[in-house]
């Protein structure tokens, strides 16, 4: 990692372990989903300014087409190709579009949000992620 505010990201970041979900919450140890777990991270280790998302219903992405939070995302990082690096960001496809969010520890061990489980580790090779689409980008450049 030659960018130290890669390091602060996954420090940052394995501080929320443990925080129960919570739609549209941002805080820190009382609830949280996977884009406002990204927003407040990024913003904590000064890789992003302070993002203010709009409302969004929790199910947003299985009854659209518009990629939303992929269109968000492009606004603050650059889409890569080849291996993520620590402190990237994989966006995985739920629904109709790509809708959750996940940061690379290093891959493919994420941190994510998950609904009914709050922020954890996951393996993205394992069945809650495998086999879905994914992106990944890098809001360090």
């Amino acid at each position: 990692m030659t960018d130290p505010r890669r390091l602060l990201v996954i420090e940052e970041a394995r501080g929320w372990l443990g925080t129960p979900y919570h739609h549209m919450g941002r805080v820190k140890g009382a609830g949280t989903d996977c884009l406002m777990m990204l927003a407040e991270i990024y913003e904590a280790a000064d890789v992003v300014p302070e993002i203010e998302v709009p409302f969004y219903s929790p199910d947003w992405h299985l009854h659209r087409d518009a990629e939303r939070y992929l269109e968000g995302m492009m606004q603050y990082a650059c889409e890569i190709e080849g291996p993520p690096q620590p402190g990237d960001i994989a966006l995985f496809k739920f629904g109709r579009c790509f809708a959750h969010g996940a940061i690379v520890i290093e891959w493919p061990r994420v941190i994510h949000a998950w609904y009914n489980a709050g922020v954890l580790y996951a393996d993205a090779t394992q069945p809650q992620l495998t086999g879905r689409p994914v992106r990944f980008f890098d809001p360090f450049v």
